[in-house]
């Protein structure tokens, strides 16, 4: 099979600019849950940069639980998100969620997010597959480690090799909190396939005091980088604010994470 042919010791790395993921120092992705405005997704973006995140992240199309829940703002949220991400100069990734939007989320996005829920969407993995920029694939919640190797396979099978995993929680019978975190999948898919593996905290806790600890385990474990959730109002968020750090709270955690206090 095309990644288990690889050899764990060439590990690959996926280029962005001047940043590595996979090389020798952890690469943080960070921003809203949901681009909720303009406004909010600059002034993010703005703090981002300033403390020196490696990437935008943010939801315009959201996959939520309940149809009833804020969908996110889609189209609009992608330009939103693009224009502060051009002046702030800094890459994006988003989720894409149907195969009829990857050619707009490709206009504006550096790396295609696939969702936990839609990590057994073949149709739509073959499609990314296609493209020439990086997908980030996420673990689906209910995933075992050789069904999300397989839908890595799904991406690669058809010529794109630029693929980053990220291990966000599993659903166990434990409820205490949203997901269970499994960071023993980091080094077990680091083996397995080659490929960068990065870790959410953000949806594999649920809980925003969760996240620094579980952060500084995950480094501890061998993750080539993090994701975490920000907001500047996570109590009024329009998606995910129990999960998401007070964006006042952001540089303090991250210089705690990398040692840099």
């Amino acid at each position: 099979m095309t990644i288990r042919a690889l050899n764990p010791k060439e590990k690959t790395q996926v280029k962005i600019n001047d940043m590595i993921i996979g090389g020798k120092e952890p690469i943080i992705f960070a921003g809203p849950c949901s681009v909720e405005s303009e406004e909010q997704i600059f002034l993010i973006a703005k703090e981002l940069k300033r403390i020196g995140v490696h990437f935008l992240r943010g939801g315009v199309f959201k996959p939520r639980t309940s149809p009833y829940a804020f969908q996110g703002l889609g189209e609009e949220g992608l330009v939103y998100m693009s224009r502060a991400a051009k002046v702030f100069e800094l890459p994006i990734v988003t989720e894409v969620m149907q195969e009829k939007d990857i050619e707009l989320v490709s206009e504006h996005a550096d790396i295609l997010q696939i969702g936990s829920r839609n990590m057994y969407n073949y149709s739509l993995l073959k499609e990314v597959g296609r493209l020439k920029k990086p997908i980030l694939l996420k673990r689906g919640m209910s995933a075992t480690i050789n069904e999300w190797v397989l839908a890595a396979e799904y991406i690669a099978s058809m010529g794109n090799d630029q693929i980053i995993l990220c291990e966000r929680g599993i659903r166990t019978f434990d409820d205490y909190t949203r997901n269970t975190l499994d960071l023993a999948a980091v080094p077990i898919m680091q083996a397995e396939t080659g490929l960068p593996v990065i870790v959410d905290p953000s949806h594999g806790t649920g809980i925003r005091q969760l996240i620094e600890p579980m952060s500084k385990a995950a480094l501890a474990c061998g993750a080539d980088g993090l994701m975490i959730e920000v907001h500047p109002d996570p109590d009024h968020a329009l998606s995910d604010g129990p999960q998401s750090i007070p964006l006042h709270d952001f540089e303090g955690l991250i210089r705690r994470v990398l040692n840099k206090a």
